[in-house]
């Protein structure tokens, strides 16, 4: 996606230890106008899945996923990190592994968002080693839910993430793939 790509060349920022920085206009601070192609893409990508529900992980991956929902017109759950005292019912539990956070969380999914019934499209801001990826495809895979495929806004290709994921046979749609990156540059997979 081009416009995607242009934007991280323009206002990214590359941070030591591989972390590409997009918080002007991703997952901080939200490019409303940005997202709106972004979801307009993931519906075009994958407009032949019979799409019931959008999951995500929180906190970056709601925005992105909401955005993408309206042109799906299907409800978005995501996965909470923190266990709070509104949380009721059956869950469904897995750990992630934060790339740029460098902590594990145990993630949850009430059971009542997510069955067997659905077909659900993963959506997430980055894919770099697979972490949170692999976390949410346990989460499908233990509801029972049919995984149509994993849209990723940014996959950084060096990493392992995305040809782990590939491997697995799972439908992965990547908007911007990262093939190297260095202190001061970058370039994408055509």
């Amino acid at each position: 996606m081009q416009l995607l790509k242009d934007r991280i060349l323009k206002d990214g920022t590359i941070k030591p230890g591989n972390v590409l920085k997009v918080d002007s206009f991703l997952n901080h601070q939200i490019d409303i106008q940005l997202l709106n192609e972004i979801g307009k893409e993931f519906k075009r990508r994958f407009a032949d899945c019979p799409i019931t529900k959008i999951l995500t992980i929180e906190a970056s991956g709601i925005g992105i996923a909401c955005i993408a929902a309206q042109y799906f017109n299907v409800p978005v759950v995501f996965a909470k990190k923190t266990q709070s005292i509104n949380l009721d019912g059956e869950m469904y539990c897995t750990k992630i592994e934060s790339f740029t956070h460098k902590k594990v969380y145990d993630v949850i999914l009430a059971k009542k968002f997510l069955t067997a019934e659905d077909h659900v499209l993963v959506i997430d801001d980055f894919l770099a080693n697979g972490c949170a990826l692999l976390g949410l495809l346990d989460i499908v895979k233990k509801s029972g839910a049919t995984l149509e495929g994993a849209g990723i806004v940014i996959e950084k290709g060096f990493q392992q993430g995305g040809q782990m994921i590939r491997d697995m046979g799972v439908r992965l749609e990547s908007l911007a793939i990262i093939d190297s990156m260095t202190d001061d540059s970058l370039t994408f997979r055509d």
